[in-house]
């Protein structure tokens, strides 16, 4: 079947004439809605959100969905099929979890497959943003489209030839088979005449049932890339390398919204290997994802631009955020959330409820700034030849890129190719493609040489989108029975919006639906509020965004709660759910929902209920443990995914902690790759008990004070779980999928801290926990 593949694809082609170097605010905020599953414009009074009511999940993003079998798929005369792979690769296993899909609706052999990854190209495959935990769950239908189709059209002309209905024959293994004469044709001998046959209208798709499934949820799939990957015969970013390549490092301002004032280069020229030295001029805020600017020093290799950059003496004006210190921050936003402000969810009469009370709790919760630091720091390398760009990087977000190089280059889209990389991690960092148009712009300033742009983890830890900072104020009112009768939530963050429009300084809807304006409990007051916050870095989404402390907030006050009240925490927390039901999210004031339908996602309690049972019974809730032991519990729903987790910890004399097992129980709907999706939850859970325990990024003088992981550290093996133990809620495809990259994040900082309190008595409010549980 000789069907287009992704050598023969037409050039993405965004029509008109090359934007400036600092991109229309359109652009970057449908950049920024990819996040989200929204697209998002500019009103007269800034952000709002495009009216599109009929569209929702993939339909609804940028590009939309494709499913046609010309696109994604083709067969080679020898039998080999090849499967586009239209998303990015960072260890989630999407290269392997789409393909295996349209595989095992063709009938194919997974061990004569190849995943041929796409280009850049939104107006061929469709979305291509890999973000959001939406890839599998948005294109698991057109992938089964795709897969149908070519299955159908091999059938058919092997029916043609053997002269018997098309009903009598089916594709097994590689092969078309007609059961009744034992004849069989493989696909190599039909892809030519396949190819020929129109293909099937949508409506005469005849989908495999689940009882036909070789590879769909089940766990005994290859991952497409693993043999390569663990004898180093990938691809990374990082790994590109052209003949006549130069390797270039940069100096950023050290402080946002800096920029260079001078540079004495003559010790950096004298280092051997450097080649070329050349100023970048940077974006001014909102940066987008424009580059910082700054100085670059090429080289014939990464060590001698790297010894280049120190020789290097700059002069740099650090600008309006000169003074910004995290330290007097957390003071501000102390001030703000403890102060009332705008109400964006007001249900029955939470103030004089709460001052009409004879029992209220109050508490506060902090979450610092948090870096990315994938263990592959971006990578980019580029080359201009005849007019045109070709870029090889290390992307989530391929479209955006393309964009974002020609509008730096002033040159149409369509001259512009990104080969899109595996990734060494992502988490939301390599969304934002600053490093791919820094590499072009250098490649431009050579008259077109290749150069790869590398950055340093100090790079990488002090130039990052970080995650938003937070403070959380509670605050709720309990009847003579310990019932919570009023609920108050007041946020204060700097919100992510401030990259993309000058003067954002409210969290976005986006941001407020992901566990706090949405928090479905059975309470009839309650209240969130959220106050104004200006943003003095580059804020940016990581991995579950503002779950991360809405969660903590939530649910340790609703351990706080359980406590006050002289309650098990989780029978507690299941009466403050209320009995099982589905909630239309528009009616606690969340008109996001993750970009998905209301009706087809509502937030369902039963299924909360159902994964704080299964969780709780899994991690043996109510046992009796030892002194200094703890059993903690948090929910979390996230990228329209259900997860419980308990978390048991043991905190010797010391302080010190460590963690026999965590039980995470997750309602994803139907698991498609479940052996991917365990480890996705596993990643998860390392990540989330990282950054509870010892992620900050903090500022001085408006610098980032740490640089490598020697003080930004990450979780190392022997603070790791000895045991994760993943509870799967098993489904049938009646069920819409949910996300599963991010979901398992959330709760667990809040479960590892309620565990905390359960084995010491001591409430950790702030993060990280770090030494706070040291004995003086």
């Amino acid at each position: 079947m000789k069907i287009l593949t992704n050598d023969s694809a037409d050039k993405s082609s965004n029509a008109g004439a090359a934007g400036p170097v600092s991109p229309g605010r359109r652009t970057w905020l449908k950049a920024a809605g990819a996040l989200t599953g929204l697209t998002l414009t500019v009103g007269h009074s800034g952000l709002v959100m495009a009216a599109d009511a009929t569209k929702y999940g993939g339909d609804a993003m940028p590009g939309g969905v494709v499913d046609d079998v010309l696109v994604f798929l083709s067969i080679a005369e020898d039998g080999t099929v090849s499967i586009i792979g239209h998303r990015s690769e960072m260890g989630q296993g999407v290269r392997t979890s789409l393909p295996m899909v349209v595989a095992d609706e063709l009938g194919a052999d997974w061990a004569r497959v190849r995943v041929v990854q796409a280009d850049a190209n939104q107006s061929r495959y469709g979305s291509q943003d890999t973000d959001g935990s939406r890839s599998v769950r948005q294109s698991f239908l057109a992938m089964r489209h795709v897969g149908a189709s070519a299955r159908q059209m091999l059938e058919t002309v092997a029916a043609a030839r053997w002269n018997v209905p098309v009903t009598e024959v089916s594709t097994v293994n590689h092969e078309v088979v007609h059961t009744a004469s034992k004849r069989r044709l493989g696909f190599g001998a039909l892809a030519a005449d396949a190819a020929k046959q129109p293909v099937p209208a949508k409506d005469r798709l005849k989908l495999k049932s689940p009882d036909q499934f070789r590879y769909i949820g089940k766990n005994s799939t290859r991952g497409i890339d693993l043999h390569d990957i663990v004898t180093g015969n990938t691809h990374y970013g990082i790994d590109t390398r052209l003949d006549g390549m130069l390797y270039a490092v940069i100096a950023r301002p050290p402080v946002f919204g800096g920029k260079l004032v001078s540079v004495d280069k003559t010790a950096a020229l004298k280092v051997p290997g450097v080649v070329q030295i050349i100023e970048l001029q940077g974006s001014p805020p909102p940066t987008h994802f424009n580059p910082l600017g700054g100085v670059a020093v090429l080289a014939k290799n990464t060590w001698a631009a790297i010894k280049g950059r120190e020789a290097l003496k700059p002069v740099w004006d650090d600008g309006p955020n000169a003074s910004y210190d995290s330290a007097n921050f957390h003071k501000t936003l102390q001030d703000l959330a403890g102060n009332p402000a705008k109400a964006v969810r007001d249900q029955g009469t939470v103030v004089d409820t709460l001052a009409a009370a004879k029992r209220t709790v109050k508490a506060e919760y902090y979450v610092p700034h948090l870096a990315h630091a994938t263990m592959e720091p971006p990578a980019a390398t580029a080359r201009i030849v005849n007019g045109k760009c070709e870029v090889w990087a290390c992307v989530q977000a391929p479209q955006a890129t393309l964009e974002l190089v020609a509008q730096h280059l002033k040159i149409q889209p369509a001259d512009v190719t990104v080969h899109v990389t595996l990734l060494g991690g992502g988490f939301g960092r390599k969304s934002k493609p600053d490093f791919a148009a820094e590499a072009a712009l250098l490649s431009q300033a050579m008259n077109g040489v290749p150069v790869k742009v590398t950055w340093t983890r100090e790079d990488d830890i002090q130039h990052d989108y970080l995650h938003t900072v937070s403070v959380e104020h509670m605050e709720a009112a309990l009847d003579a029975s310990g019932k919570t009768t009023a609920w108050l939530h007041r946020t204060a963050a700097p919100t992510i919006t401030s990259i993309f429009k000058a003067g954002a300084d409210e969290q976005a809807p986006f941001e407020l639906g992901m566990s706090a304006i949405n928090v479905p409990f059975a309470i009839p007051n309650i209240r969130v509020e959220v106050p104004k916050v200006e943003a003095y870095t580059r804020i940016g989404w990581l991995r579950s965004v503002s779950n991360i402390p809405h969660a903590f907030a939530v649910q340790s006050f609703a351990a706080e709660l359980a406590h006050e009240a002289r309650r098990d925490h989780k029978e507690y927390l299941l009466e403050l759910l209320g009995p099982a039901r589905k909630i239309d999210p528009r009616t606690m004031n969340d008109g996001w929902n993750y970009g998905e339908s209301p009706e087809i996602y509502p937030v369902d309690i039963g299924r909360m209920r159902n994964v704080i049972e299964v969780a709780t019974a899994k991690a043996g809730w109510g046992r009796k443990l030892p002194k200094g032991r703890g059993l903690g519990l948090a929910l979390s729903y996230s990228f329209v995914t259900y997860v419980a987790a308990v978390v048991e910890v043991e905190v010797n004399a010391a302080g010190e902690i460590s963690i026999p097992v965590v039980d995470i129980a997750m309602d994803c709907g139907p698991q498609i790759n479940p052996d991917r999706v365990r480890s996705q939850i596993e990643g998860a859970c390392i990540m989330g008990l990282s950054l509870a325990t010892t992620g900050e990024i903090t500022f001085k003088n408006g610098r980032v004070e740490q640089s490598n992981f020697h003080n930004y550290t990450v979780l190392r093996a022997a603070g790791a779980p000895s045991e994760i133990r993943t509870h799967l809620i098993p489904h049938d495809l009646d069920t819409p999928l949910g996300g599963v990259g991010e979901p398992a994040t959330p709760p667990i900082a809040p479960a590892l801290c309620n565990a905390i309190f359960a084995a010491t008595g001591k409430r950790i409010r702030t993060l990280p926990i770090r030494n706070q549980l040291a004995k003086t």
